[in-house]
């Protein structure tokens, strides 16, 4: 007998004062991480204040490109909710070199993926609450 794995609840996000900014973007759709006002450092993850200058933080929209750092295809679910296989990747951004943020890899299939390939970020509903969260696509061209 198996189970409705669509009525099953994913965890879900737990935001705290570092985070709040990351969140509320996402929630409008749109993509930004924490960066230092005074050196224009990219941080991830975010901090109130900048581990390079020790200026203050705030969250900005990044051009949402990079490429394909590392992945794993998850094959077992460790975690109800998700179809398996899926990819997760760590992508490394175009804005700043060093600046990497994981999300599940979408629209591809797992055989597929390459480290170096390059792919845009999106938001996506995050089933079982109301949290939006980054996915990661291929581009092409």
């Amino acid at each position: 007998m198996s189970a409705d794995i669509s009525a099953v609840a994913l965890p879900q996000p737990f935001p705290n004062v570092d985070t709040d900014g990351f969140w509320q973007a996402t929630a409008q759709g749109e993509v930004r991480l924490c960066r230092c006002q005074d050196c224009r450092t990219w941080m991830q993850p975010p901090l109130e204040r900048c581990r390079a200058c020790a200026g203050p933080t705030a969250f900005e929209a990044v051009a949402g490109t990079g490429t394909v750092f590392s992945f794993i295809v998850v094959r077992h679910a460790a975690v109800q909710g998700f179809e398996v296989p899926y990819v997760v990747t760590l992508v490394e951004f175009d804005d700043q070199p060093g600046l990497r943020l994981s999300a599940r890899l979408v629209d591809i299939d797992p055989p597929d993926v390459r480290i170096g390939q390059t792919v845009a970020v999106g938001v996506a509903d995050h089933p079982g609450g109301s949290f939006r969260v980054l996915v990661f696509r291929p581009t092409h061209g």
